[in-house]
């Protein structure tokens, strides 16, 4: 039995190797514009601020954009599942906006007020504009962007930072975006067929 498995593993092997089965790697690049959602970036990739004014515009704008996106989807979206996710998106990241202002308060860093990047103002925009047929499509697709986005700032910032309150609180946030995140891939997983 175990020389059959050898040897099945082994024909599989070769087979990979064979110019026949031979494919071209694709850039994260262009997987995630073919999909329609961006990739994550990596905790250590560049963009991701490690100063902390960088890191605390950057988060509160990511905040902003969660709470707005959210009650823009409630006024118009009829799924109960996903009004239920946008409540707590309001919720949970009020919250981070008020543990990131602690953090950088108890390190003497001001918090200005947040503004929205040209990326996400459109992804607002996107679900502002919306009709009640197809917000909860929009909205989900863009809550998985801005997650990703959201995630990749905050492990970066917990890890690389340059300010101990904050990359505390960083460090706090990370395991609240990926519920968020687990629970965006149930929810589009119960999306109809017909509206993503």
């Amino acid at each position: 039995m175990n020389k059959f498995i050898l040897l099945a593993a082994t024909a599989m092997l070769a087979a990979c190797n064979s110019p026949e089965t031979e494919t071209t790697p694709v850039a994260a690049d262009t997987a995630a514009t073919d999909t329609g959602m961006e990739a994550p970036a990596p905790a250590g990739a560049p963009g991701a601020p490690t100063d902390a004014a960088g890191y605390v515009a950057k988060a509160g704008a990511g905040d902003m954009w969660e709470i707005e996106s959210s009650r823009a989807l409630l006024a118009k979206s009829k799924r109960a599942d996903v009004k239920a996710f946008a409540q707590m998106m309001i919720d949970n990241h009020g919250k981070s906006t008020a543990k990131i202002k602690a953090a950088a308060g108890s390190a003497s860093i001001e918090a200005t007020p947040p503004t929205l990047d040209p990326d996400q103002q459109k992804m607002l925009d996107d679900i502002k504009n919306a009709d009640a047929a197809t917000i909860d499509g929009v909205y989900l697709r863009h809550q998985k962007t801005a997650h990703d986005a959201a995630l990749a700032l905050h492990r970066a910032y917990s890890t690389n930072g340059d300010t101990d309150s904050l990359k505390r609180a960083a460090g706090e946030i990370v395991p609240v975006v990926e519920t968020h995140i687990a629970e965006l891939q149930k929810l589009s997983a119960a999306e109809p067929a017909g509206a993503r």
